[in-house]
């Protein structure tokens, strides 16, 4: 493993502690359905574990290294945050649908950059997971007030990457990688 490869676990394990820590946070409201934000917590668990067990394999005690106490809790608290807004204004599939999404793109390149099958396997499982998720959460994101506000899944989404534009399609058919 290179240290491109170790960067690129370490940003899909953060990401996905933060979509963790924010589906905890959606979860704990009584009053919404939350099997959505309890299965996305356990999908972005098991995202953490694989990620934190390829990089405590490694050789190198620093590459080792876990997420810090600071991390989680600035990611507890960002999450509350945004939890309690997006539950103010009855959007709280929509919210982490979006955070989601940020997850399903890291998982994308990390599948699409790794050199171990293994850990490809894993990935493509957890994309499949993802997938399920991201259907469900698109129907409930539909049912809210202010459904216009979030792009659906499948739907070609602009985004800004250092300083020009990047077009990705949802994450059903986000492979950028193929022309390589």
């Amino acid at each position: 493993m290179i240290d491109a490869d170790v960067m690129r676990l370490r940003q899909l394990r953060n990401v996905a502690l933060r979509a963790r820590a924010l589906a905890r946070a959606l979860d704990s409201d009584s009053a919404i359905d939350s099997a959505s934000f309890s299965r996305g917590a356990v999908i972005c668990w098991t995202i953490a574990r694989v990620a934190t067990g390829r990089l405590r394999a490694h050789p190198y005690l620093s590459y080792q290294k876990g997420p810090s106490r600071i991390r989680e809790l600035a990611d507890r608290t960002i999450a509350s945050i945004a939890a309690f807004a997006a539950q103010r204004q009855r959007r709280s599939c929509g919210a982490f649908a979006l955070e989601l999404r940020c997850v399903a793109r890291e998982v994308d390149d990390a599948r699409a950059l790794t050199r171990s099958p293994d850990l490809s396997d894993a990935l493509g499982r957890i994309q499949f997971q993802l997938r399920r998720l991201a259907k469900d959460l698109d129907c409930g994101a539909q049912n809210e007030p202010g459904k216009d506000a979030v792009p659906r899944m499948n739907a070609i989404v602009r985004v800004e990457a250092s300083g020009g534009a990047l077009d990705a399609i949802g994450s059903e058919n986000n492979w950028p990688y193929l022309a390589i």
